[in-house]
């Protein structure tokens, strides 16, 4: 919805390399619009599974996000949990625009650190703006995960599985950080909905139609 709503975002969107659908909703509409084998990649899961390769292969890793708390606990959960992980940096930055003073001194700190993988978790569509601003500066893999640091630290709750599954997983998060989510929700959820409708309609119907002239 951030890219429909912004032209230039969905050209950030388009140039990465890789886009996959975070949402169980978003699984559904691809598996109606007949991508049959369309599956969830949920950030908070994905950084699991790229930190336990990465300590096995010994691939040191990065990460940009968060609040120096929540990076604290989150750095002692990864090493509790893949032993021997390299963690070469962890930056919290500040939750406003930066300087360009500010920005070059810790994307230096990134190129020093000698981190290979980068978690960014500054929230969508931020951290997205920030990976694409910074792709010729950073000389690495750089993975937009969202609030995975702060679910991973324990600081944020996670959604159930079962509502997970169910696809309800923004309404959880929604009773848990109402304040901070309900305008995001209000305005995007039913245009998504709506929208959609009109796609499959276009597909489903007018696709029909079209092929049996």
């Amino acid at each position: 919805m951030e890219g429909y709503d912004d032209p230039a975002f969905q050209e950030v969107i388009n140039t990465a390399d890789f886009v996959v659908a975070d949402g169980v909703p978003l699984v559904w509409a691809l598996k109606l619009l007949n991508c049959k084998e369309a599956t969830r990649v949920y950030g908070p899961t994905l950084t699991l599974h790229v930190c336990e390769a990465a300590a096995h292969e010994g691939v040191p890793i990065g990460l940009y996000g968060g609040t120096p708390e929540s990076l604290m606990e989150f750095k002692a959960f990864l090493h509790h949990e893949y032993p021997g992980i390299q963690i070469a940096c962890a930056i919290a930055p500040p939750f406003r625009p930066l300087s360009q003073a500010e920005d070059d001194a810790y994307t230096q700190e990134i190129l020093n650190s000698g981190a290979r993988i980068l978690f960014v978790g500054i929230g969508c569509p931020k951290q997205e703006w920030w990976m694409y601003n910074h792709r010729d500066r950073l000389p690495l893999v750089m993975l937009g995960v969202g609030a995975a640091f702060d679910f991973h630290s324990g600081r944020v709750k996670q959604s159930p599985a079962v509502l997970q599954r169910l696809g309800l997983e923004w309404l959880f998060r929604l009773i848990m950080e109402p304040k901070r989510l309900w305008k995001r929700y209000a305005k995007h959820n039913p245009r998504f909905v709506a929208l959609f409708a009109r796609q499959l309609f276009n597909e489903k119907v007018l696709g029909r139609k079209e092929a049996a002239q």
